[in-house]
């Protein structure tokens, strides 16, 4: 264990947002089981205490939501380790060049992958941990809880821990593929990104086919069965129609996660599209180029983005879908739903805030992606500088590509958010007495929100490492190994 700890001592800088990545996970973990054990214990003392069903789907509901937000930091981890690699491909090869085995190499990145998730994870667990302790004692101090023996703190506080560090172990592991690739040979050259042709293989494409195909026909029949198709035709599957949203849920993580491993094919030829519009300028054409000729690097950047924009999106539009829906059964049940509105935008806006929690994660993700990305280019930001282009003109292009990877991950985002709010709710409450198939409901106020909030994100997070890129002289970057 001493090589990963002195080496992730070495690369410690690099490890920054995997680390908070990590701590936030955990947090959120933590955070939730010492809400559902004091509701829990509220619930027990109150008439619902005597429905056990209750603290059940309290602890579903928790464990969904950590679910998400584990599946997130998953992402998000791998592909900051990919980052990372992909600026010490030269180191590795110069060891590869001395005797060492790419295995080895892959071993020591994934033990810097382990003390990474080790240390944000207990961190944020302990965090979270004296948190809620301080938030129950302040919500019985000032009477919004009765006075009671509360278990905050306990056993079952642990497993969010160890589901993060494991899982950030696991995504480290992941991320670090790219290290069996570094040859020796690559010692003698600048560090380089794989060339599209080398990222586009069968296996990538195949295995995003594995995970679309089953996950696309989930997804329809989770719909289906929402909608009470097979109980209107009898079929075999009747008996689970309850079950629409489970089954459409599993069909989301699969499709999504296709969609995540399919994104060097599709994402780079989005930005070139979006870039487009950003001008003729040398600058402008600059970074729409920038896209296709490092797929990788733009799909995992732009990426995060993605996933943060779908998730809001996602519960935003099912929230308005279900809001609708419960109208339009109401107008045809009149009586049957009053109340509903206030009930289901109440519960909403917690999931809302809950999920929001994920996507402050795939945030992170996003920042150091770009920074990184940004600061490993000094290279060639110094080459364009010995050219003729300014340092003016080398901001604007970083920031032109920037804004290009917001408007393409935005959209892809809103589309695919749209798709999975709306199949999530009518899976949810197609069948409920009144209800029926209905367009999905688009809350443009909200949608334009999200919009600003990511250009807000994007730009903000390429202008320190821009400022810091253009400070270097040309002859200092062009001598950067």
């Amino acid at each position: 264990m001493s090589r990963p700890l002195s080496a992730f001592r070495a690369n410690a800088r690099d490890h920054r947002a995997g680390i908070l990545v990590a701590a936030l996970s955990s947090a959120f973990g933590v955070a939730l089981v010492g809400g559902v054990n004091v509701l829990g214990a509220y619930i027990g003392a109150s008439q619902m205490g005597e429905h056990g069903s209750v603290r059940i789907a309290l602890a579903v509901v928790a464990g969904i939501f950590f679910a998400v937000a584990v599946y997130v930091g998953a992402i998000v981890t791998t592909n900051t380790f990919a980052t990372v690699i992909a600026g010490r491909t030269r180191t590795i090869a110069l060891l590869r060049l001395i005797g060492s085995s790419s295995r080895a190499q892959r071993r020591s990145v994934a033990g810097e992958g382990l003390a990474v998730g080790l240390l944000g994870g207990v961190a944020g667990g302990a965090a979270a941990a004296v948190l809620s302790l301080l938030a129950v004692r302040v919500l019985v101090a000032v009477g919004a809880l009765p006075e009671a023996a509360y278990p905050v703190l306990s056993a079952s506080m642990v497993p969010p821990v160890i589901v993060v560090v494991l899982t950030t172990w696991l995504a480290s592991w992941v991320g670090s593929r790219r290290v069996l690739t570094v040859t020796p040979i690559e010692a003698l050259g600048a560090a380089q990104e794989r060339p599209a042709q080398a990222l586009r293989t069968r296996g990538r494409l195949a295995g995003s086919l594995v995970l679309l195909v089953p996950g696309v026909a989930l997804l329809v029949l989770g719909l289906l069965l929402g909608l009470g198709m097979f109980v209107r035709l009898g079929g075999p599957l009747a008996d689970l129609s309850s079950y629409g949203v489970l089954v459409a849920m599993a069909g989301g993580i699969l499709s999504f996660t296709g969609i995540v491993l399919a994104a060097p094919f599709f994402l780079p030829g989005v930005l070139r599209l979006v870039g487009l519009a950003f001008g003729r300028g040398a600058a402008g054409r600059l970074a729409a180029a920038n896209a296709v000729r490092n797929p990788e690097r733009s799909s995992r950047t732009a990426i995060g983005l993605v996933i943060g924009v779908t998730l809001i999106t996602m519960f935003v539009v099912a929230a308005s879908s279900w809001l609708q829906q419960i109208r339009e059964a109401a107008a045809k049940e009149p009586g049957m739903y009053e109340g509903a509105d206030g009930v289901i935008g109440g519960t909403l806006a917690v999931f809302t805030v809950l999920v929001g929690f994920s996507a402050v994660i795939a945030a992170c993700g996003v920042v150091n992606t770009l920074s990184v990305s940004v600061l490993q280019r000094r290279r060639e930001l110094g080459l364009l500088r010995a050219l003729g282009f300014s340092a003016a003109q080398i901001r604007r292009m970083i920031l032109a590509e920037s804004a290009q990877l917001v408007v393409a991950s935005v959209v892809t985002g809103l589309v695919l958010g749209t798709a999975y709010g709306w199949i999530g709710a009518q899976s949810l409450l197609g069948m409920i007495p009144g209800g029926g198939l209905l367009a999905p409901a688009l809350p443009w106020p909200f949608l334009a929100a999200i919009a600003f909030a990511a250009a807000v994100l994007a730009v903000v997070a390429a202008l320190a490492p821009t400022r810091r890129a253009t400070r270097v002289s040309p002859v200092e970057a062009l001598a950067v190994e």
